[in-house]
């Protein structure tokens, strides 16, 4: 046999339930009293005990034709809840590159500024001797007695 005929349609099916419900009700016409009364117990027992269904309507993500901007319970903001630590990071992130761009800038103004305040004029900072003068330091005082004693005859 095939599976596919042991299927019934939707239709089928609701013709079969409404057929069902039917023939219950005639049977039940004929029951005492006392088993209507425990089958009605019965029933409501059982309809206390079951769980609601939970039914699941889609809806459109954005404004539709329904003019919503939520699926089911879920708002427009639950959707989009990813958007605000994005946006959070980027814009720190600019915040950062541009408090870094601004340090460096007071650096450099800071250094101009020694400069133009300086005892030395700017073109001594481009004497190749001067550039020797810093990275060596100062002459020690063992170099300075050898250069006085060689310049004075003896």
């Amino acid at each position: 046999m095939n599976r596919n005929e042991d299927i019934l349609s939707t239709t089928e099916a609701d013709q079969f339930g409404l057929t069902a419900a039917a023939l219950l009700r005639q049977g039940t016409q004929s029951l005492p009293t006392g088993i209507k009364d425990r089958l009605y117990a019965a029933r409501l027992k059982a309809l206390s005990v079951k769980k609601p269904e939970k039914v699941r309507i889609a809806q459109p993500v954005l404004a539709g034709s329904s003019g919503s901007w939520s699926i089911g319970s879920r708002s427009l903001w639950d959707n989009v809840g990813w958007v605000a630590p994005l946006a959070v990071l980027v814009f720190g992130l600019i915040g950062i590159a541009q408090w870094q761009q601004d340090s460096r800038i007071n650096d450099i103004a800071e250094l101009d500024v020694a400069l133009l305040t300086d005892d030395v004029p700017p073109d001594a900072y481009a004497d190749s001797g001067f550039l020797g003068f810093l990275k060596n330091g100062p002459l020690a005082e063992s170099d300075q007695e050898s250069l006085s004693s060689a310049k004075t005859p003896s």
